[in-house]
């Protein structure tokens, strides 16, 4: 199996209403996130790609005109946790290119969470 990742950056704020007052995450905050897509295939195609890196621009305009610099309360309809976007943005690959396996959010160098069925 070949595999391939490429990574994503964007910044946003959100809060996590759905949390007690007194956590952290409640209160408006921001990240500057990393997006991390994996592809994979049994077999490379004829230019001996899983896909051509450069396929993946769609992800980075969508990632630019609807993520970076927002309030994500605003763009998305589930709470904005990095679970509940590391399937958002696995859906959308998903549906561009078969090969996606997993998409990977970091809301910290520390911190990440997957999305990988």
């Amino acid at each position: 199996m070949y595999r391939i990742s490429k990574e994503f950056h964007f910044s946003a704020s959100h809060q996590l209403g759905h949390l007690p007052p007194e956590h952290q995450c409640a209160r408006l905050h921001g990240h500057n996130y990393v997006v991390v897509v994996e592809l994979a295939a049994r077999e490379l195609d004829a230019q001996g790609f899983v896909r051509d890196y450069h396929e993946l621009a769609p992800l980075k305009d969508y990632i630019d005109t609807r993520f970076d610099h927002r309030h994500l309360n605003e763009v998305m309809n589930v709470p904005t946790t990095a679970e509940n976007m590391a399937r958002h943005f696995f859906d959308w690959c998903r549906s561009r290119w078969p090969e996606t396996t997993a998409v990977r959010v970091s809301e910290t160098p520390k911190t990440w969470a997957e999305y990988r069925p």
